[in-house]
C-alpha cells in the first residue's frame, strides 16, 4: 500500500508566504525559505510553492526564490504560478524544482498537458484545479486564482487532463479553502477513485481527523495544507502521529 503524503504549501506573493480565507483576505506568513527548511526537517513528504501574483516580469524573481530553497531542502517540491511554456518549466526545473503546477494556461491551452509531459514526462506535471461547488450541486472549474467560473465540470476536465498526460491532480475546493471545516470529501473522492493518477487535496484542512477523514473516506493520496502549519496550529510530526496510530500509512 503506498504510504500517503502530508504537504504543506506556500503561496507566494511578492517574495512573501501568504494565506487567505476562499481565495481573499490575503494575510502575510511568512518567509519561505524559513518556512520551507522547518517543513522539510520536520519531515513532510513534499511541498508546494505557489506563486500568486505570477507575471512574466516576475519569472526571474521566481526563479532565484526557487533556487534558494532548493538549496535549503531535500525534500520534493512542485512549482506553480504561471506557467505556459516549456521555457517557462526548464528555468523552473534548472533552478531546483522537482514538478511543476499549471492550471489557468493547462485549461486555455490543453496542448500545453501534452507538450510538457512528452518533454518532461508525466511524473513531472501536476495539474492543479480550483473548484466550487455551485447550487445545482456540481462542482465547477474556475480559472485565474477563482474569479473565472468556466461552464466544465472538475471530473471531465480532470479526466482529459489525465489524458494528455497530467501525472498527478492538485484538487482545492473553493467552498472550503481557508474555513479549517475540513476537506470537500465528495469530490475528492469522485476524482480519487476515477482517476488512474495521484490526487493531493487541497482546502480547508482545521484538525488531524480531517487528515484521517480525506484519507479514509475520500481515498486522496495526498493531503495538502497552509496556515495550520504556518501558524504552528498543527505540526508535521505530531499529524503523522496521529495518521499513522489511526492505522494509516505515513512515512516517518
Amino acid at each position: 500500500m503506498l504510504t500517503k503524503r502530508i504537504i504543506p504549501c506556500l503561496d507566494i506573493k511578492e517574495g512573501r508566504t501568504v494565506k487567505g480565507v476562499n481565495f481573499e483576505q490575503i494575510r502575510d506568513a511568512g518567509d519561505p525559505v524559513e518556512l520551507a527548511t522547518i517543513y522539510a526537517n520536520e519531515g513532510a513528504d513534499e511541498l508546494v510553492f505557489l506563486d500568486i501574483t505570477a507575471t512574466n516580469e516576475r519569472r526571474k524573481t521566481l526563479s532565484e526564490l526557487v533556487n534558494k530553497i532548493a538549496h535549503h531542502i531535500n525534500i520534493p517540491f512542485t512549482v506553480g504560478g504561471g506557467i505556459s511554456s516549456i521555457e517557462d518549466v526548464q528555468l523552473l526545473l534548472k533552478n531546483g524544482a522537482d514538478k511543476i503546477s499549471i492550471n489557468t494556461s493547462a485549461f486555455k491551452n490543453p496542448i500545453l498537458i501534452d507538450q510538457l509531459a512528452l518533454e518532461f514526462g508525466t511524473q513531472c506535471v501536476v495539474l492543479a484545479i480550483d473548484t466550487k461547488k455551485e447550487s445545482d450541486g456540481n462542482w465547477y472549474v474556475y480559472l485565474n486564482g477563482g474569479r473565472v467560473k468556466t461552464n466544465m465540470l472538475c471530473i471531465d476536465w480532470a479526466k482529459e487532463a489525465v489524458g494528455r498526460g497530467a501525472g498527478e491532480i492538485l484538487l482545492t475546493s473553493m467552498n472550503n479553502d481557508g474555513t479549517k471545516k475540513g476537506f470537500a470529501l465528495d469530490i475528492t473522492h469522485q476524482l480519487s477513485t476515477q482517476l488512474s493518477v495521484p490526487v493531493i487535496a487541497s482546502g480547508g484542512a482545521g484538525t488531524m481527523q480531517d487528515f484521517a477523514d480525506v484519507f479514509n473516506t475520500a481515498k486522496a493520496d495526498a493531503a495538502l495544507a497552509a496556515s495550520i502549519f504556518h501558524f504552528k496550529e498543527i505540526a508535521v510530526p505530531s499529524l503523522k502521529q496521529f495518521l499513522l496510530n489511526k492505522g494509516i500509512p505515513i512515512r516517518i
